[in-house]
């Protein structure tokens, strides 16, 4: 059976990339010194994503060695949306009949993510995720630190700010989505690996899926 709430991680799960990596490569690319920014940033994504070093601290250190802007960030978005995952992809149908029970969270950024899950069904009201700070011609000039994803356990907090009660299933590829069932706000976590295996994580996981399939699988056993 389907839970009350089903949690999909954004960046390696919903999409195959990360897509702050993304926006750097994409920000960097030619800059003087782009390909050392571009070593740390994914050396600090990795961290993060392994639980090594706190997520909060990753993402500020990330978007400190960028210089970006609304342009570039609707060009990513866009870009992006080519690289939802395969199985993602495949069950379109299934993901847009239970979207009224599905939340994006992510340590990612709502103006990436918004137009990508958009087509299947999840609205903005139904994505928690970190936001830009633009000065007045549309220049990141930083992150909302009041917004509980850019926090330190930032999924923890957002989801005992909601209140979310009922079953609830977490599926994502890094440690902040298995921090959620550490602290016991979740029924279930599943280490999604379609994309990327991270062993400690799937070590941590009810159960690693090798796609959404094997998700859809569980809810219809």
């Amino acid at each position: 059976m389907f839970p009350d709430h089903l949690i999909i991680d954004f960046d390696s799960t919903f999409i195959t990339k990360e897509s702050l990596d993304e926006l750097a490569h994409l920000v960097l690319l030619n800059h003087k010194d782009g390909v050392e920014r571009l070593k740390s940033i994914k050396a600090l994504t990795l961290s993060g994503m392994e639980g090594k070093i706190p997520f909060d601290l990753s993402l500020e250190k990330r978007i400190a060695l960028i210089n970006t802007n609304k342009n570039d960030i609707k060009q990513i978005s866009s870009e992006l949306s080519k690289e939802v995952s395969l199985s993602i992809k495949k069950n379109k149908l299934f993901i847009k009949k239970n979207s009224s029970n599905i939340l994006i969270f992510s340590g990612g950024f709502k103006e990436i993510i918004i137009p990508i899950v958009s087509e299947y069904g999840i609205n903005e009201k139904q994505i928690f995720a970190n936001q830009f700070i633009y000065d007045s011609i549309g220049n990141v000039i930083g992150i909302d630190k009041n917004n509980n994803m850019s926090k330190k356990s930032g999924k923890v907090l957002m989801i005992k700010a909601l209140k979310l009660s009922g079953k609830i299933d977490v599926i994502g590829d890094g440690f902040t989505d298995y921090e959620i069932k550490k602290s016991g706000l979740a029924s279930n976590f599943y280490a999604f690996i379609e994309n990327i295996n991270r062993e400690k994580i799937s070590q941590l996981s009810d159960k690693a899926l090798n796609s959404f399939d094997d998700y859809i699988n569980i809810v219809n056993d």
